[in-house]
């Protein structure tokens, strides 16, 4: 566990994330082993290892509030959770005093086929800006650096470095001199692609301060 300015940060493995301060927040649960019941569960798309029923069902209570987009809501609607809302980029939710902002997230060279991205823009997929005791926290979902990322504003960056399907470590550091955090924090890594050289050369490359957490179960 990592703490910021007050809000608790834990890498969980791969792309998921747990931040505490008086709401705990689970972002994208993937292969993780429990923990206390989420007050807000994030899950940024369809895909298996970012959308797992199984892991959802780990944190999730009747208290839970779900943000997601369209594309994962009917595998999402049987958790027994309070509410399961549907967000594309731009939209905005505020649950408690937690402020969640979804934001665009897509590739533009990681190609599963000639032409064809694993994450396409018109899918609208997206990452999360998380701002709870004025600290902004963004979550790329699985991004490749963006246009629209000159444009966001954040004091914690959780990146992508593995490549395949995200940005590589060299694409996360030039991505840190665009959306100009005072952290960064890399994930996607050790799980299905990438390993902890990904996150050694993120950090020896970024413009800011970069913190590699230690996996927590």
């Amino acid at each position: 566990m990592f703490e910021y300015s007050g809000i608790r940060i834990s890498w969980l493995g791969h792309d998921c994330f747990r931040i505490k301060d008086s709401k705990t927040i689970y972002i994208d649960p993937y292969q993780i082993a429990g923990g206390e019941p989420a007050d807000i569960l994030l899950i940024s798309h369809e895909h298996y290892d970012h959308c797992s029923i199984e892991d959802a069902r780990k944190i999730a209570s009747p208290s839970t509030v779900v943000i997601t987009t369209e594309a994962c809501k009917e595998s999402l609607s049987t958790l027994k959770v309070r509410e399961i809302k549907s967000v594309k980029p731009g939209d905005k939710q505020v649950v408690g005093d937690v402020s969640i902002e979804a934001v665009p997230a897509y590739n533009v060279n990681k190609f599963r086929a000639p032409g064809k991205v694993f994450h396409p823009k018109e899918d609208q997929k997206v990452g999360f800006i998380v701002t709870l005791k004025g600290v902004r926290v963004y979550h790329t979902g699985d991004s490749d650096l963006i246009p629209e990322m000159k444009d966001l504003k954040a004091d914690v960056a959780l990146l992508p470095v593995s490549g395949t399907y995200v940005m590589t470590a060299e694409e996360a550091a030039e991505a840190t001199k665009v959306i100009k955090p005072k952290l960064a924090i890399p994930m996607h890594y050790g799980a299905i692609v990438g390993s902890e050289k990904d996150a050694e050369k993120f950090k020896r490359l970024a413009s800011c301060a970069v913190q590699i957490l230690t996996k927590e179960r």
